[in-house]
């Protein structure tokens, strides 16, 4: 029998195409992989299977087909196959990992060292990185991990990098306690070399990733005390770049994880600001990148102490200089929602607008209103950075604020903008109409005989009285805004509801209500505000009784809405407590549902 196996070996070309059957019909199939099978009890013969050119593929096709004999015969083929060490690589490279786990666990640790490297430099599959771990890969990367032997330690960690990619893996890395070894290792700065070092940065960012994805009920994480968020930020000083975006991009993704409150403010307690703002200025393009993403998380809850202290002219010029040249749209967009949630005080303000990022902030919002999500979030940042030069305190950044023509692209993103556009672009219009009452141009009354041969008189505002312009006194109505902030009080969205409202608040402000009730009824928009009488958001029912209280002042309009609105006002004072409580109470009085002495006040 033997003799016979050898004869067949030493034939040209009869195990290679013996091989080539595997790939053909199905009996010739079963015959081919059972003939093979008995050849590789010898030696020899073995050695000359393992070594035709797509073999082991064909192998591991067939141990997964549908015939169970061929596929046990085809298994137990492989397993006679890998006694070679490149035959196990092949098989691995055919997604079959099981001889490879099998060396990693128990053989020496050379060819330890040649399987992790398989796993280090393979491109590996989603599937066969959750195959790979269910399998118990990660045990025995671990073990080499922590083994003293640099080398052995280097090749394991960027076989650990490879597997724990996948989220799956990370998180599941996370629960078995993986993270804490790698944290100890960065911590005590025993790194030898410095791709090794960038390599267990790495890790830790995926795994922070992976941290992102999970329900917020079983939370795991990375993290889990003080000491770690206090230890590993300080390694944003090294000196590799690898090493630092790592950390950073560490940091980044946890801001968005379910503990990212957490993470933020344990960032602020150990100087992360000023770190972020030095890193803005890097010459290293993707590094100082990942320092603006972190830095736009971290702004918006940051202590305004702390802004102040470390953001000054230079920082917001730096800011300019991303806004121009970076083709990185994550920067840019992190960029703009620094400015955004800056603090709102002078002198900022003027460092904007000494920096020139005025005309910046209308580029993008004009260029966004019809474009992708990302280019939505940049809108939505753009407008509320254009809220610090709304405010009415101060009349002149007003002035050139809506000298852009800001406030017409304003007002149609009140029709097509996100929820937080519409939002935010109604709170920027309620400020700018704060000051048109005493923007307005008064008309001049002509008289005498030179009036017969003037133009006619002009209009004045239904509102204001006098001569209003979009550009000269912000005027709502000049803008074409009140239809769009009318629809807007229909919106599903408290917020957006909200800001409309506070929009169209400023109409009946003070001399005005008379006017601008008139205004309002001709929208059909006091119908809807008192609907929001009857809305779950107490913060919509105190807005939308503080505009009732003013127009019902008016008899008109107590004759023409009264009724509608009495029964959701009688339930408020029954079923509410506190200002909202007292507030139904005072429209009820002008209404004279009850006296200025009830005890509903």
């Amino acid at each position: 029998m033997i003799m016979t196996k050898l004869r067949i070996v030493t034939v040209d070309d009869a195990v290679e195409s013996i091989v080539h059957s595997l790939g053909r019909r199905s009996e010739e199939r079963k015959l081919a992989v059972a003939l093979l099978l008995e050849l590789s009890r010898n030696d020899r013969a073995r050695e000359h299977i393992g070594k035709v050119q797509g073999c082991i593929l064909l192998l591991v096709t067939m141990s997964n087909g549908d015939d169970d004999q061929a596929a046990r015969d085809a298994t137990e083929l492989l397993y006679n196959l890998s006694y070679s060490d490149q035959n196990v690589i092949l098989m691995a490279k055919a997604n079959y990992f099981t001889h490879l786990l099998q060396r990693l666990s128990t053989g020496p640790d050379d060819v330890k060292m040649i399987m992790a490297r398989t796993l280090a430099e393979m491109e590996l599959t989603d599937h066969n990185k959750e195959s790979l771990f269910d399998g118990g890969v990660l045990a025995p990367l671990l073990h080499l991990f922590l083994h003293y032997d640099l080398q052995m330690k280097k090749v394991a960690t960027k076989a650990l990098r490879n597997i724990s990619s996948l989220k799956r893996n990370g998180l599941e890395m996370i629960r078995q306690g993986a993270a804490r070894p790698l944290l100890d290792l960065l911590f005590h700065h025993s790194i030898q070399t410095s791709s090794l070092w960038e390599d267990v940065a790495g890790i830790i960012m995926q795994l922070a990733a992976s941290a992102t994805s999970q329900d917020a009920q079983t939370l795991v994480l990375l993290l889990d005390s003080d000491d770690d968020v206090f230890n590993l930020f300080p390694l944003v000083r090294v000196t590799q770049p690898g090493v630092q975006q790592n950390i950073i991009l560490t940091f980044y993704v946890l801001c968005q994880s379910p503990s990212s409150s957490y993470i933020k403010t344990k960032l602020n307690q150990c100087s992360a600001i000023p770190e972020l703002v030095r890193l803005c200025e890097n010459e290293n393009t993707n590094l100082r990148a990942s320092a603006v993403k972190l830095f736009s998380c971290l702004v918006e809850s940051c202590d305004e102490a702390i802004i102040l202290e470390n953001v000054d002219k230079k920082c917001i010029n730096t800011l300019l200089r991303i806004l121009e040249s970076s083709s990185d749209k994550e920067e840019i967009l992190s960029a703009m929602g620094i400015i955004c949630h800056l603090p709102e005080i002078d002198q900022i303000t003027q460092w904007i607008l000494d920096a020139g990022i005025l005309p910046i902030i209308y580029k993008y919002v004009h260029n966004g209103r019809d474009s992708d999500l990302q280019r939505s979030n940049l809108v939505e940042e753009a407008i509320g950075a254009l809220h610090r030069f709304t405010v009415p305190t101060n009349l002149e950044w007003q002035k050139v604020a809506a000298e852009t023509g800001i406030i017409t692209v304003l007002v149609q993103l009140l029709g097509s903008g996100t929820t937080l556009t519409k939002q935010r672009a109604a709170l920027c219009l309620a400020e700018f109409s704060k000051s048109t009452v005493r923007l307005g141009k008064p008309i001049l009354n002509r008289k005498g005989l030179l009036c017969c041969f003037s133009a006619p008189n002009e209009i004045g505002c239904r509102v204001h009285g006098g001569i209003c312009t979009v550009k000269s006194s912000f005027c709502l109505l000049a803008a074409e805004a009140i239809g769009p902030l009318t629809r807007n009080l229909g919106e599903s969205d408290y917020g957006v509801c909200g800001a409309s409202l506070d929009a169209l608040l400023t109409l009946i402000e003070g001399e005005k209500l008379e006017s601008g009730s008139k205004v309002l009824a001709k929208a059909n928009a006091i119908p809807l505000i008192i609907k929001f009488l009857s809305s779950s958001s107490p913060e919509l029912q105190e807005k939308s009784l503080n505009v009732l209280e003013r127009i019902f002042q008016l008899v008109e309009f107590k004759q023409l809405y009264g009724s509608s609105a009495q029964m959701p006002l009688v339930d408020l004072t029954q079923r509410s407590n506190g200002r909202v409580r007292s507030m139904s109470a005072r429209v009820l009085a002008h209404l004279n549902v009850l006296h200025d002495q009830s005890s509903y006040f």
